[in-house]
This record gives C-alpha cells, sequence and structure tokens, in this order.
C-alpha cells in the first residue's frame, strides 16, 4: 500500500516508480473511485474493485481514501507513507493543476478533467495535521496488535529517491 499524508505528496509517482522497478502492476484509487464527469462510486463498488485487486498475488494499491482502508490492509505485506510539508503539498497540487489543465491525468478516473477550487485546497490545509496524528496513531494500533505489516515512513524527498535507489540496487 502507498499511502501519504496529502493531495501532492507524491503517492502516483511514487507508486508508479516502485511498481517499474519491482514488475509489479499498480493500480491507483482514484481511478476505481471517479467516473465520468468527478462522479463517485458507491462504496460498495469501490469495495468490491478494491477486493478484486487484493486477491491477486501481487499489487500495489495508491490512494489514501479512509474509509476503505481495511481492506487494503487486511492483505497488505507493506504499507510505504509519505509525508512531506503541507506547504510543499499545496505547491505540488498547483503545479499539477497547471500542468495538466484540460486533460485527465493516467492516475486519476477517465473523464476527470483536472480541476482545482477552493475546496480541495481547504480539504488539503484542514486534513493535513489530523490526518498525519491518525497515521501515527493507526501505525502505533498495528504494531501493538503485533501486525506482521512493515510500516515505511518517507519523510522528505532524499528518503523517498533514496529508498527507490535502495530497492532498485537490491532487486
Amino acid at each position: 500500500m502507498v499511502i501519504g499524508i496529502s493531495a501532492g505528496v507524491g503517492k502516483s509517482t511514487f507508486a508508479r516508480s516502485l511498481g517499474k522497478i519491482l514488475n509489479i502492476p499498480v493500480n491507483h484509487l482514484d481511478t476505481l473511485y471517479w467516473k465520468p464527469g468527478w462522479v463517485a462510486a458507491s462504496l460498495e463498488e469501490f469495495s468490491k474493485a478494491q477486493q478484486e485487486i487484493i486477491n491477486q498475488p501481487q499489487w500495489i494499491i495508491e490512494g489514501n481514501y479512509n474509509n476503505t482502508f481495511d481492506i487494503r490492509a487486511e492483505r497488505a505485506d507493506t504499507i510505504i507513507y509519505l509525508e512531506l510539508p503541507l506547504h510543499v503539498c499545496l505547491y505540488r497540487v498547483v503545479k499539477r493543476w497547471l500542468i495538466n489543465l484540460g486533460r485527465t491525468r493516467p492516475d486519476m478516473g477517465r473523464g476527470c478533467k483536472e480541476k482545482l477550487d477552493w475546496d480541495f485546497i481547504k480539504f488539503i490545509y484542514s486534513t493535513y495535521y489530523p490526518r498525519k496524528r491518525k497515521m501515527n496513531e493507526r501505525f502505533q494500533s498495528f504494531q501493538a496488535k503485533g501486525s506482521k505489516i512493515k510500516i515505511i515512513k518517507l519523510n522528505g524527498q532524499k528518503q523517498i529517491h533514496s529508498y527507490l535507489e535502495v530497492i532498485k540496487k537490491h532487486k
């Protein structure tokens, strides 16, 4: 599982790089959740799509979506958590919007052209610190329960880059 503190942290880019190095298929939750025109999938449909993926022998799933976190966590052997400063995430979201204006990113649902609005910026800003606390609590809970899931926290672009380099060398 590849998760992160916020939109703009680099989950999709990291997952694509990791998938390429390990030759494991990468699945983006946004492509499962968003239907053309930014219509959300039902929770049942979204959950079923993830269930099908986790039944495969190998997979990388990228994205947060807390309402279905446990589906992925029950079969994951590793959770990679990316955390960059809030200002970096916000900058990247704006940059991504400018670069992809009028287009649909490959990690987004078909027919969902890049958009940015005040509600999304506010969402990023208002959920950043609560999500940081929640993730730390969640990881402590895994450890307290004796979970065998390996948790890798990468704080900063240097750590993210170094991790991928190490994986490349030990492949």
